[in-house]
């Protein structure tokens, strides 16, 4: 009877769902806490609401269809995995707790983090089977954007962030006649040097920009290398709109109103420019389905 066997997998998978939350909770609070207080970590309050409805779109119609037909050798798959991610899981709290290294604080919660995710999508394994977990193989993987990214790795895309801004804006202001020159982070304008901070990166939006684009192109592209042409360009798209900006408020600042420097549009006025992002993005999503269109339609015929 497939159906008591699909509510018996659910009812498994929730067991194991829960089971992780109690094991994890000191790492989900953590992430929650880093979210809600710093800017490089505000996308991660998105990933979980948006996997979930991504599995929910995905599964609705075949779920039933991929748990006839898996093979037994599933659920050792996803039982070697949970072992795994248990004992990755174990490991790094025994080091946090009596270990005389000093790993970084973040570190740790990355790894914590990183063997949660494991461990969620080796309950799916070992509850639904292979067929299931290559059926929701995107918004299962999707969730490793919950993983706070180490402050290494962190510092890294900011650094590039602020000198590709640097470098966009500098172009934006010869482009409008204006004489730029730029050192490093600096940006120098008649009437103004502009720096370029690690608070100007726009790193929140940026990564919120990246987050929309993979479920865009998820949601609305077939080919794989579409898809991937549509995050990609998600990164240029980043360090223009931020660019932008940068000429915005530095032209405003010198032409119009001084205040305009380090007042509202200056602090709060970057969901506009993520906006004209998001608008970018999506006319190139039209481009690309429209193409995409042309070469698969043939094929049904």
């Amino acid at each position: 009877m497939p159906s008591m066997n699909t509510q018996t997998r659910s009812l498994r998978f929730a067991g194991f769902f829960a089971v992780s939350i109690v094991f994890w909770w000191r790492a989900l609070a953590e992430t929650l806490k880093l979210a809600l207080s710093n800017d490089a970590y505000t996308h991660i309050l998105l990933i979980l609401p948006c996997s979930a409805a991504l599995i929910y779109l995905n599964g609705k119609n075949s779920r039933a269809h991929n748990l006839e037909r898996d093979r037994p050798s599933a659920s050792l798959a996803g039982a070697v995995l949970l072992v795994v991610s248990l004992l990755i899981a174990g490991y790094a709290r025994w080091e946090m707790t009596l270990s005389s290294v000093d790993l970084p604080n973040n570190l740790r919660l990355s790894l914590s983090m990183f063997t949660l995710v494991v461990c969620w999508i080796a309950s799916v394994i070992f509850c639904f089977g292979t067929r299931t977990f290559r059926s929701l193989l995107f918004p299962l993987c999707f969730l490793f954007l919950i993983v706070p990214l180490p402050q290494f790795v962190l510092d890294s895309i900011v650094e590039f962030l602020q000198y590709q801004s640097a470098f966009a804006s500098r172009i934006l202001f010869r482009a409008a006649g204006v004489p730029a020159t730029q050192d490093g982070i600096m940006v120098f304008i008649p009437g103004l040097n502009i720096e370029v901070a690690r608070e100007c990166s726009s790193i929140r939006s940026s990564l919120i920009l990246i987050v929309i684009t993979l479920i865009v192109a998820e949601l609305f592209l077939r080919t794989w290398w579409r898809k991937a042409l549509l995050v990609a360009a998600a990164i240029p798209l980043s360090v223009a709109k931020n660019g932008l900006r940068i000429f915005t408020i530095g032209e405003l600042g010198t032409r119009v109103d001084p205040a305009f420097l380090n007042g509202k549009f200056h602090h709060n006025g970057g969901v506009i420019f993520l906006g004209i992002a998001v608008v970018c993005m999506l006319a190139l999503l039209w481009i690309l389905q429209r193409a995409e269109s042309r070469f698969v339609a043939p094929e049904k015929l």
